[in-house]
């Protein structure tokens, strides 16, 4: 079997036995067979017993792994359809995603009376606000329209059996952990069933897990090791002119809290941090051309952890005392293959997981190739994003991060906010001053989604809960 844990406070928690689909309890089965299974894929036979079992799960998996399954069918035993309250939430980063789960939710739970809504920003509240009103059972929804809906008391969390967090490491990317900190204190006082899902468990994503879930047991679908360090090998190939646009929409997508990007040459780390400073990023460039000073400074932004985005050569970096990344960018091959252990290694650290990224064009596969004979290391090739894929994520973020927004401002800032109302409907119906609106919102972006992201402190979860809006507005003010 290829199970591996490891609880916070240490030791080795029981190991269950995988399961296949005919060992499930009835509901279970027949579950299974609406959505037409015919058996259980790996992920499914490994980390159902656990959450059958009501064990408090971190869950190694990634996106299309079949881990929907793996919380939604527990629900099928562990929620009452007779009870018209919410009893499961379900966290996830994206309007996409939590439409995708909610079809899957009604495909597997619906026949069994249990309800679903899906709410998430960028659509009207009404159809949530009425599922919820009615008592949907399953609530799917993203983290800030989420907390806008328990700040409305749209619905109550006061009889939540199951919590789940899904992708935790793309909603940390998105910003959302300060809304995910929120949400906590609508939690009940009792233990509430909590498990968490990422496809790689950086040490943000480790910290995150330690202050929701308590007495956790961490399960990897994909090694054999009984330890937490794992890092991914990805590459993308970009057309040789394109490799900077490349990097740019890759970091927009991936959204890292901290990365070094390794060149070749001190004029390419020059180039690449220039483009990344051009565009708003907060990036620096070590190499060896650098005055003593501006190197001192460039280290201390290091060892403080201050500094977002370093871009430097093998020598510029060797020996530097760098904060754990989550991940590592090779903007091109070392020219010597060991010199890519070395570049990786940065990251995956301290119990963590990381992503290891290199772009390539076609001239340069060849070094990679001999990079993965000789180190035996299984790349993953993935298609670099698009610029609709970067669209779609940063009108994303956005939306949440003014949703964000709106919920701090009290009565007065409201009020005088109604002055522009009639200018910001006339904006929108006139496609001419469409070039102020993205104006606005891109140096709204610029000024929030490029400053470093909100990351967990490992401190301790807030104890008081269900305080006052109006409260809270005023410890903010003072």
């Amino acid at each position: 079997m290829n199970n591996s844990f490891l609880p916070p406070t240490g030791g080795q928690p029981k190991q269950l036995d995988d399961i296949n689909l005919e060992q499930l309890p009835l509901k279970l089965r027949e579950a299974a067979a609406r959505s037409g299974w015919t058996s259980l894929v790996a992920v499914q036979a490994r980390a159902i017993p656990y959450l059958l079992a009501g064990r408090n799960m971190m869950i190694q998996a990634r996106t299309g792994s079949g881990k929907t399954g793996v919380f939604l069918l527990p629900m099928l035993v562990n929620l009452d359809p007779a009870r018209p309250v919410c009893q499961a939430l379900i966290l996830v980063p994206t309007r996409e995603l939590a439409r995708q789960v909610w079809q899957e939710a009604e495909k597997i739970c619906g026949e069994a009376g249990l309800r679903t809504v899906a709410v998430y920003g960028g659509v009207g509240y009404g159809p949530q606000t009425s599922a919820l009103k009615d008592g949907a059972h399953i609530v799917v929804g993203t983290p800030g329209r989420v907390l806008d809906h328990l700040l409305k008391r749209t619905f109550s969390l006061e009889h939540l059996k199951m919590l789940i967090y899904d992708e935790a490491d793309r909603m940390l990317s998105m910003g959302f952990y300060p809304d995910m900190r929120e949400a906590q204190r609508y939690l009940p006082k009792r233990a509430v069933h909590t498990c968490m899902f990422s496809a790689t468990f950086s040490d943000s994503v480790m910290r995150t897990a330690r202050e929701f879930i308590k007495d956790g047991e961490f399960l990897s679908l994909s090694t054999d090791h009984i330890h937490v360090t794992d890092t991914e090998h990805v590459f993308y190939i970009v057309k040789g002119m394109d490799k900077d646009r490349s990097l740019v929409r890759l970091i927009e997508v991936e959204n890292p809290s901290a990365a070094i990007i390794f060149c070749n040459t001190k004029a390419r780390v020059h180039y690449v941090s220039v483009v990344l400073q051009r565009f708003g990023y907060d990036a620096d460039e070590l190499s060896a051309d650098l005055s003593q000073s501006e190197r001192d400074r460039v280290l201390d932004r290091v060892r403080a952890g201050t500094l977002r985005f370093l871009v430097a050569t093998d020598v510029a970096a060797r020996g530097l005392d760098i904060p754990i990344l989550s991940h590592v960018i090779q903007y091109e091959p070392p020219d010597e293959t060991e010199a890519y252990i070395h570049r990786a290694g940065r990251t995956g650290r301290a119990g963590a997981s990381g992503v290891a990224i290199s772009l390539i064009n076609l001239a340069e596969k060849g070094a990679l190739d001999k990079i993965a004979r000789e180190f035996s290391i299984p790349f993953e090739e993935r298609t670099i994003p698009s610029d609709a894929d970067v669209e779609a994520v940063v009108a994303e973020r956005t939306t949440a991060l003014l949703e964000a927004r709106l919920r701090l401002r009290d009565k007065l800032q409201t009020e005088r906010s109604h002055r522009f109302a009639p200018l910001a409907r006339s904006f929108a119906e006139n496609e001419e001053e469409l070039p102020i609106i993205t104006m606005l919102l891109d140096d709204y972006y610029q000024q929030t989604l490029h400053a470093p992201i909100p990351q967990p402190s490992g401190t301790p979860p807030p104890e008081k809960r269900h305080q006052p809006a109006a409260g809270r507005n005023q410890r903010r003010r003072r």
